[in-house]
């Protein structure tokens, strides 16, 4: 019977397994583009000025599109392997700081003008939590781009091992932003996902 995994412990196993997102086949790209494809980098409407906040970089397969089109790149990840992958990934860009922590306990001295994260929602029991500490972290008008993954199902299995997950409700996200003080500007739907973008409107 296959055992319940950590969030870390999984990401880990990952890159032990040699499972890096960054270097997946080509049909393995487009599946991944109906989550945080074109459509997901043309919302973040990135600018050479920015300050950007990845939350849940893994080995930096978003990064890699990102990082040179802003003025510094953040990376947060609870993974240490995934974050040593990430280093290796993204050593060519000198904007880059990586951070191996929990998002949630991790104690930020920054603020950023744009904060997204793909597919990491679901690992988040308290939505409300995270997307608050999102809100603080964030500049006057800072925006935020989120993809969540319409999969409904709560337990993940991968074969060798099974992951507990808290699947994303579209309508729940939409009011957790709203009460947190974000103006939801957009939310385009893929086969898989919902995109969403909102701005902070208030300090």
């Amino acid at each position: 019977m296959n055992k319940f995994c950590s969030v870390k412990d999984h990401y880990d196993l990952l890159i032990t397994e040699n499972n890096d997102p960054v270097y997946d086949p080509p049909q393995l790209k487009s599946y991944m583009n109906q989550y945080d494809g074109d459509k997901f980098i043309d919302l973040l409407r990135i600018s050479k000025s920015d300050d950007v906040l990845e939350v849940g970089v893994g080995t930096g397969r978003l990064a890699l599109r990102v990082a040179d089109r802003c003025k510094t790149f953040t990376g947060i990840d609870i993974s240490p392997k995934t974050i040593e992958r990430a280093y290796f990934n993204l050593k060519s860009f000198s904007n880059v700081n990586l951070i191996c922590a929990d998002f949630l306990q991790y104690d930020f001295h920054e603020k950023y003008n744009l904060i997204y994260s793909s597919l990491t929602f679901m690992h988040f029991s308290d939505k409300y939590s995270a997307i608050r500490k999102i809100y603080n972290l964030l500049t006057s008008s800072g925006r935020f781009v989120l993809s969540t993954d319409k999969n409904p199902r709560e337990i993940l299995d991968f074969g060798n091992r099974m992951l507990r997950v808290f699947p994303d409700d579209r309508t729940e996200t939409e009011n957790t932003l709203q009460q947190c003080g974000f103006t939801l500007s957009t939310v385009h739907e893929t086969k898989n996902a919902f995109l969403f973008s909102a701005t902070k409107t208030h300090e």
